[in-house]
């Protein structure tokens, strides 16, 4: 007759390991599926761009990090008379309060969040939290009440724009990025912004060296291509 033994503590380690590798796995689905797959149906649709009607193009400009180029940027900007839309990250708002109120002379303000999270990934009251703070600190320091929003990282689904809507804003995206947050050559910059211009464009930028260097550029360019280059608000049309 054989005998069985059985470790009774081996198999309840066992039993939770299984059950935690479980619990892991269901919370990881949940995860990717609300955020990658839940559709973002709300009144608040995000906007890539502005009307085809006009011969007019956003820059914009999503700032978080990046000081040391931003009075480059300010002076080119100044020189060629443009003035274009900045996405201010709260916490740099508060962590460069000069630079921000030199920014907000001759540009439009636009709200990326206080500490740039990634905004899938918190609910919906910590999203209009994020929203409040950075449109208080501005709002104290420029007297300008910001109405756009930029979401970090480019991420929404329903509840990022209904976090935005319920704030009184309109989620902004974009319909040419730059991608020079991987500081590429600036001429690639360059080609990226002249060979995709359109009616109603949205450029993404951010402040880099290779963007610095490139601005100029694209603003000749642009302006030969017969753009006119202005704010968001204003490809929008809102007044």
């Amino acid at each position: 007759m054989r005998i069985y033994y059985f470790n009774f503590n081996y198999l309840v380690r066992r039993a939770i390991t299984v059950l935690l590798a479980l619990l892991f796995i269901l919370l990881l689905f949940k995860v990717i599926h609300y955020n990658l797959f839940q559709p973002a149906i709300t009144n608040f649709d995000p906007i890539y761009q502005g009307s085809t009607e006009h011969k007019k193009i956003a820059l914009t400009c999503n700032v978080v990090w990046g000081e040391e180029y931003i009075p480059q940027m300010l002076e080119i900007l100044k020189k060629n008379n443009v003035s274009m839309t900045f996405f201010m990250g709260g916490q740099w708002v508060n962590d460069f309060p000069e630079l921000t109120k030199e920014i907000a002379k001759n540009h439009e303000l636009g709200n990326h969040s206080y500490s740039h999270p990634h905004p899938t990934f918190i609910s919906k009251s910590e999203n209009m939290r994020e929203i409040k703070r950075t449109e208080d600190i501005i709002y104290e320091l420029t007297k300008i009440r910001t109405r756009l929003y930029a979401p970090p990282y480019g991420e929404f689904n329903k509840t990022v724009l209904e976090a935005a809507g319920e704030s009184g804003y309109q989620t902004i995206l974009w319909s040419i990025d730059t991608i020079d947050w991987q500081r590429p050559a600036p001429e690639t910059i360059v080609n990226r912004v002249t060979d995709k211009a359109h009616n109603g464009a949205i450029v993404l930028m951010h402040p880099t060296d290779p963007t610095v260097k490139a601005l100029p550029s694209i603003i000749d360019a642009l302006r030969k291509k017969g753009y006119q280059l202005t704010t968001v608000s204003d490809v929008l049309d809102i007044k």
